[in-house]
């Protein structure tokens, strides 16, 4: 038996459950990554809180659909990478920019490269960017708030790519066309 059950609106904690609905409304499906955050209240709750803030950000849904996905990546979280590659197409993502970002690169898009750019430095210097990154990001039409937008949906992808990790949840059928492996980069 799994250390971490894969719970369901059924099964879950109580405490889990309104996020769970939440989650199910929002996709037609309760994410498996979900089912196995909902062992521990305190984290599918603060995973929930922060997404919705990060959605609520001046980024577009595309730009964080780059966003997630680029962390995806540089974490090697396997079912997130296919998850956001899916939510990135649909968002309007070019395939060739998604393509990219799942071999380890950036965007032909100038912005969404940018966007990927300072994800990926954030995580691989643990937020100690330099100014060369910084006004990158800002040269390609950002402003200097946005990097902290940019941190705040790194440390939200942060909760699924680890939970991922840990826990490794079952890739869903709608996701499987994506999915991904963690050093195939």
């Amino acid at each position: 038996m799994s250390r971490f059950p894969l719970y369901t609106l059924d099964t879950a904690p109580a405490q889990s459950q309104p996020v769970l609905q939440q989650l199910q409304q929002a996709f037609g499906i309760v994410p498996n990554i979900a089912g196995k955050m909902a062992a521990s209240p305190v984290l599918i709750n603060g995973f929930i809180g922060l997404f919705q803030r990060v959605h609520t950000s001046s980024l577009s849904e595309a730009q964080i659909q780059v966003l997630l996905l680029t962390n995806a990546v540089t974490n090697a979280s396997e079912w997130a990478v296919a998850f956001h590659s899916a939510l990135a197409l649909q968002q309007g993502v070019e395939q060739a920019d998604v393509d990219a970002i799942r071999a380890g690169g950036v965007p032909r898009d100038a912005q969404l490269a940018a966007l990927s750019a300072l994800a990926r430095a954030l995580i691989e210097t643990r937020g100690r960017i330099g100014d060369v990154d910084q006004q990158r990001f800002i040269g390609a039409g950002f402003s200097a708030e946005q990097i902290l937008e940019v941190i705040a949906v790194v440390a939200a992808s942060t909760i699924t790519n680890y939970t991922g990790s840990v826990t490794q949840p079952e890739l869903e059928a709608p996701f499987s066309a994506f999915a991904w492996r963690a050093g195939a980069r």
